[in-house]
C-alpha cells in the first residue's frame, strides 16, 4: 500500500533533516583506538589490552572531546579521522567523575563540528547519534529526546546530573561521539546505555561539556573541593527535624574521617549527620559532592551537623582534590 501524499511528505522532511544533520556533522566525528597496559594479578603491569570509542573534533586545531571511560589511562591513543587518515593523539586533560576527557591531535583539514545549546532541549525533539559502535565507522541512528534532567552515576560513583536521556540507539564503541539536532550541532556527548533495555540511552549536555572542557584546557583537570570524610544517605528521626526545623528528613551520615583532613581538623566526628553546607540543606551524599565546587577551595564555610540530637555549626575549610591515581 502506498503511503498517502501528506505522508510522504513528511518522511521526507524527516529524512532530509537527519541526512542534512548528518552531513554538517559526520566529517568531525573520529573513531578513537586506546593501548593500555594491563596490571597482572598482584604485580608490576603487563601485557597491552586496549578499546575503541568515539570522539568529535570541535576545535580546527585538533581538539577532540570523548569520554574519560574510552581513553583513562591509555598508553597510546591513535585517533582515525574520516578520510581514512590515522593519527596519534596525546591526552589534555581527563575528568572520570563527569565521564569527559579532552585529547589532541594534530593534522591539516580538520573539521570542527559546530556546538550547540543544550538548555534548549526539549522532549521529542528529533536528536541524531553519529559514532563507531562495535567498530563500524561513522554509523548514524536517529531518535528523540525521551526525557531531561536525568541523574547518572559515572564509574567514580559520582552522580551525574541534568542527563539527557533519548531513544537513539547506542551501542559499545558510541562512547564519546556526538548527538547531534537538526542543524547538525552537537547537544550531547554519548555515554552510556541500560542493558538488556532498548532505547535507554544516555548523553551529557553539550553545555556541561563545554565547561568540563574549558577547565581541562586550563588545568588538565577539574578542580572540586575536598573535606576527608565518608558517608551514606539517613533518614532523621521525625521529632529531630521538627525540633531544629530542618528543611529535609535526611542528611548524610558520617561513617568516616580522614586523619589530618580538613573534616577532622573541623572537628567532624563519625556518627554526626550532616545537614547543610554553607547555608545550604544536604540531604544525602551527593548533594555535598555538588556542593564542593573549585570556588569553594580554600574558603571557610558553615558545617551543619546533628550530633545526639543536638545541632552544631562546624567552620570548615576544603583544599583541593587531589586524586589517587
Amino acid at each position: 500500500m502506498t503511503p498517502p501524499p501528506d505522508d510522504i511528505d513528511v518522511l521526507d522532511a524527516y529524512s532530509r533533516a537527519v541526512t542534512g544533520a548528518v552531513e554538517r556533522a559526520a566529517p568531525s566525528v573520529v573513531n578513537i583506538e586506546v593501548h593500555s597496559l594491563d596490571a597482572g594479578p598482584g604485580g608490576p603491569r603487563r601485557g597491552e589490552g586496549g578499546g575503541t570509542g568515539s570522539g568529535f573534533l570541535f576545535t580546527p586545531d585538533g581538539l577532540i572531546l570523548t569520554n574519560s571511560h574510552v581513553v583513562h589511562g591509555a598508553r597510546r591513543i591513535e585517533v582515525t579521522v574520516q578520510d581514512g587518515r590515522h593519527l596519534e593523539a596525546s591526552p589534555v586533560g581527563d575528568d572520570p567523575d563527569t565521564d569527559l576527557a579532552v585529547i589532541r591531535v594534530s593534522g591539516e583539514e580538520l573539521h570542527p563540528i559546530a556546538l550547540g545549546d543544550s538548555a534548549t532541549l526539549k522532549p521529542g525533539q528529533l536528536v541524531v547519534a553519529i559514532g563507531n559502535p562495535l567498530g563500524f565507522q561513522t554509523t548514524v541512528t536517529a531518535g528523540v529526546v525521551s526525557a531531561l534532567g536525568r541523574s547518572l552515576r559515572s564509574r567514580t560513583g559520582r552522580l551525574m546530573d541534568n542527563i539527557i536521556q533519548t531513544d537513539a540507539a547506542l551501542n559499545p564503541g558510541n562512547s564519546g561521539g556526538p548527538l547531534v539536532n537538526a542543524r547538525g550541532e552537537v547537544v550531547g556527548v554519548n555515554t552510556a546505555v541500560i542493558l538488556p533495555a532498548q532505547g535507554l540511552c544516555f548523553a551529557i549536555p553539550v553545555n556541561t561539556a563545554r565547561w568540563v572542557a574549558s577547565r581541562l584546557l586550563q588545568h588538565g583537570r577539574i578542580r572540586r573541593g575536598w573535606l576527608g570524610l565518608g558517608g551514606q544517605t539517613a533518614q532523621l528521626h521525625r521529632r529531630l527535624v521538627l525540633h531544629h526545623q530542618l528543611p529535609a528528613s535526611s542528611g548524610m551520615l558520617v561513617l568516616h574521617v580522614e586523619k589530618k583532613s580538613p573534616a577532622e581538623r573541623a572537628g567532624i566526628r563519625e556518627g554526626d549527620v550532616i545537614v547543610a553546607f554553607a547555608g545550604e540543606p544536604v540531604v544525602g551524599v551527593d548533594d555535598l559532592h555538588r556542593m564542593l565546587t573549585d570556588g569553594r577551595i580554600g574558603v571557610e564555610a558553615t558545617l551543619t551537623v546533628i550530633r545526639r540530637a543536638e545541632k552544631r555549626e562546624l567552620a570548615v575549610m576544603p583544599v583541593e582534590y587531589t586524586p589517587a591515581d
